[in-house]
């Protein structure tokens, strides 16, 4: 007599399963969710889990970037090419719109991903979103391992790290009064090594940039941060061309690149593997500013 051999789910299959049921609750509880989508890795995941999610029909919300206007080319190509494949509603915010009406007022430094919290907030008014995926993972930075599923945000966008809710037995509460807002996080149980063997998994096509290739670059605080319009040579600073690919995708204006030779996923795969830096650590000048910089813009209402 044969004996029936266990059935078991693998670490990533785990993940998915985990993903799609949190937005299909989403989609069970609340009236508006949109997702946000910035042409990065992990909103490119969040939204083929979306895609499996809610299969053979097409995804049931928008989807919204936070345009500051300092992005990547080769990101904003892949946005829209997406967008455009799936047949989805792109809804853009843009920070350069909100400095011209008032709504917000140009940093001296130029940067933008500080002022692009209140640019996020007001189209959330506007469009009445009552809930927003996100795409944050808890082993990118501590602010972000706080971070509930169902993130609870009142009624001023803001996040309390000591007012959410427990999560227990994959009960999710989505209960809120007019005005308030739930950001999700389908990724949070992910790392960055997951993220990317999903991507090879399901053979998910990613900005060119998230690989190996030459860019002149200047270095800055340890991090090659690449020269274009909105980073200029600084006296007596000099450029060079080295081979370096992107972890995470920001700002033009405060992302950097790493050095690299992983041209492949696989390459890259074993790059993460044994890299002991999250992402946003090696490569984010905005998570610089102060230990708490993460944290202090959560509370103000920042993805």
């Amino acid at each position: 007599m044969s004996q029936t051999k266990p059935y078991r789910v693998s670490h990533l299959d785990a993940l998915e399963a985990e993903s799609i049921f949190i937005m299909r609750e989403v989609m069970a509880e609340f009236e508006r969710p949109a997702l946000l989508f910035s042409g990065g890795k992990d909103s490119i995941v969040m939204l083929r889990l979306a895609e499996k999610a809610f299969a053979p029909a097409r995804i049931p919300f928008p989807v919204m970037h936070v345009d500051t206007g300092h992005n990547f080319a080769e990101v904003l190509e892949y946005r829209d090419r997406r967008v455009a494949t799936l047949g989805l509603n792109l809804v853009v915010a843009s920070v350069q719109e909100a400095i011209d009406t008032g709504l917000v007022r140009e940093l001296p430094d130029g940067t933008r991903n500080r002022i692009q919290t209140p640019v996020l907030l007001a189209a959330q008014e506007k469009y009445r979103f009552d809930a927003l995926f996100g795409g944050a993972r808890r082993d990118e930075e501590k602010a972000r391992a706080k971070e509930r599923m169902f993130s609870f945000r009142d009624d001023f966008g803001q996040w309390d790290p000591k007012n959410q809710r427990p999560e227990l037995w994959a009960l999710y509460n989505g209960r809120h009064h007019p005005g308030e807002s739930i950001r999700v996080f389908p990724l949070s149980n992910w790392t960055e090594l997951d993220v990317w063997h999903y991507i090879a998994k399901e053979d998910i096509p990613l900005p060119s940039i998230y690989y190996a290739h030459d860019r002149e670059v200047v270095e800055r605080n340890g991090m090659f941060y690449a020269v274009n319009e909105f980073i200029r040579l600084r006296d007596g600073e000099t450029s060079e061309v080295r081979r370096v690919r992107y972890r995470t995708v920001g700002d033009a204006s405060q992302t950097a690149a790493v050095l690299s030779e992983a041209d492949t996923v696989e390459k890259v795969i074993d790059e993460v593997a044994a890299t002991r830096i999250t992402e946003r650590g090696a490569t984010r000048g905005d998570d610089r500013v102060s230990e708490a910089a993460m944290e202090d813009r959560k509370r103000e209402g920042y993805f």
